[in-house]
């Protein structure tokens, strides 16, 4: 049995594990990164960058088969399934490739193999070969895919997670999707666009992240369109029969070549000992943490990325990782760091779009605030690209005026959130926005048509926070 003693142990070298790791070495070169699974980040393997090869994909079929439209035609459209799935393996080893590279050239001394559980505070063992010591612990363990036991017992291995999907040879012919949220909902259109038999089932009435209750219809509605959708499917069972399996509902029986669980996903602290730390846990056994410093309670141990269970994204986990490695390095010197302003996107066509503070947020802290909204079913440059379909609901607090957050399902979601993000973490106030420019002929000038809007509702005076919870004119 080896020893080993360092001053901060880091555990997991995913986005907030090497971002951690780069902190940490600002205060102490004494630094440890423990990894028990593959090198490089969920995002280059098997999520961010892979999703998007394959949606890019199904775009480009999506935009060939509808060009005539524009009374452009180009003749039959043929998709080639092992085309589509070997571009995105390359690309996704190559991304991941700059990853692994990365961790590769850190030094031997700062690098471990092996799965580590807490002995105590302390200590950590990894596998049966090392017991280390560490005066800091920085826990960045990621997340995994949740499936239910009885759906895996049911398919076997016809049942996939999104892991798999980015390993295919070549496009099934059916793939039932369970689960409506983010990752379903992307994955989904994509694998129609490009010719597979797809349907979605949802438990809830619910369809992807927005909160605002007139955008969650709408976008059930244009999701329909395109999208076979079971949504409230009660009593959903599996049972497999031959190389198919049978997906049955109360509204009846669906044969799939695949399942693809798309259900969310959960933290990995199961095994990591945390038991043995007295850290404080939740209901759930996730460690209470401080956002603003990644500090688990005032104990010497850190948290950051999709282990704390709060926002599984990239950027964010990011963000966690530099202040978890820089508070670890820096102990008991622990400061508090500002976050950025919460943004997040869905890449789906219509792309999903939510920055700054949620509706659902904003009516759950009684905040008296008002709404703007644009339509892009009119919208000038939405309709000349044929793109004119969602909508942009804009929400700033009554009596000072300030922008506070955004809910979109519509064109360029992914540009606007990022300028509404920033408007949030200024502080900007509706006319300070107004004030800014806009170019014509743009999808912004749909933004600038929310805020015009909101910016009316906000001088006609306050509205009761109750009417928040109906979505009505002003909520």
């Amino acid at each position: 049995m080896k020893h080993r003693q360092v001053d901060v142990a880091i555990i997991g070298a995913g986005t907030a594990g090497m971002t951690a790791y780069r902190s940490a070495l600002a205060h102490t070169r004494n630094v440890l990164v423990i990894e028990g699974g593959p090198y490089g980040t969920t995002c280059a393997r098997v999520g961010c960058m892979p999703s998007k090869l394959l949606i890019a994909a199904a775009e480009a079929a999506h935009t060939a088969q509808h060009a005539g439209a524009f009374g452009v035609h180009a003749g039959p459209l043929r998709i080639d399934g092992e085309v589509v799935m070997r571009r995105v393996r390359s690309e996704r080893d190559r991304f991941v490739g700059f990853v692994t590279e990365a961790v590769e050239n850190w030094p031997a001394e700062h690098k471990l193999r092996g799965h580590a559980r807490f002995i105590d505070a302390h200590t950590l063992q990894v596998d049966d070969h090392t017991q280390v010591r560490a005066e800091r612990i920085v826990i960045a363990t990621g997340s995994h895919p949740t499936v239910p036991a009885q759906w895996r017992e049911a398919a076997g291995d016809r049942l996939l997670i999104n892991d798999d999907v980015f390993s295919w040879q070549t496009l099934p012919k059916s793939v039932a999707v369970l689960g409506a949220g983010v990752i379903a909902l992307e994955l989904a259109q994509a694998l129609h666009r490009l010719g597979v038999r797809v349907r979605v089932y949802g438990r809830s009435a619910r369809i992807g992240p927005l909160t605002d209750p007139a955008l969650q219809a709408l976008t059930r509605e244009i999701f329909s369109r395109e999208l076979p959708l079971q949504l409230e499917a009660k009593n959903l069972q599996l049972r497999r029969e031959g190389d198919e399996v049978v997906v049955q509902t109360e509204a009846g029986d669906e044969r799939f070549d695949w399942v693809l669980a798309a259900a969310g996903r959960a933290p990995n602290l199961r095994g990591l000992g945390l038991e043995n730390t007295h850290l404080p846990l939740d209901a759930q056994g996730v460690p209470r943490f401080d956002r603003r410093t990644s500090q688990i309670g005032d104990r010497h141990v850190f948290i950051a990325g999709d282990a704390n269970s709060e926002m599984e994204l990239l950027h964010e986990a990011a963000d966690e990782g530099r202040i978890a490695g820089d508070n670890a390095g820096r102990y008991p010197d622990v400061r508090e760091r500002p976050r950025r302003a919460p943004l997040a996107v869905a890449f789906t066509d219509p792309q999903i779009m939510l920055a700054g503070r949620s509706h659902l947020e904003l009516c759950h802290d009684k905040v008296s605030f008002e709404t703007g909204e644009v339509l892009f079913e009119d919208q000038g440059r939405s309709r000349v690209m044929l793109k004119n379909q969602g909508a942009l609901r804009v929400y700033a607090e009554h009596g000072s005026g300030r922008f506070l957050g955004a809910e979109m399902i519509g064109p360029a979601a992914e540009h606007i959130g990022h300028l509404l993000a920033w408007s949030v973490q200024r502080g900007d106030t509706v006319q300070q926005m107004l004030d800014s420019p806009f170019y014509h002929p743009v999808i912004e000038e749909g933004l600038r048509t929310a805020l015009r809007f909101l910016q009316r509702s906000l001088r006609m005076g306050p509205v009761p926070v109750e009417r928040c919870l109906d979505c009505g004119p002003g909520a």
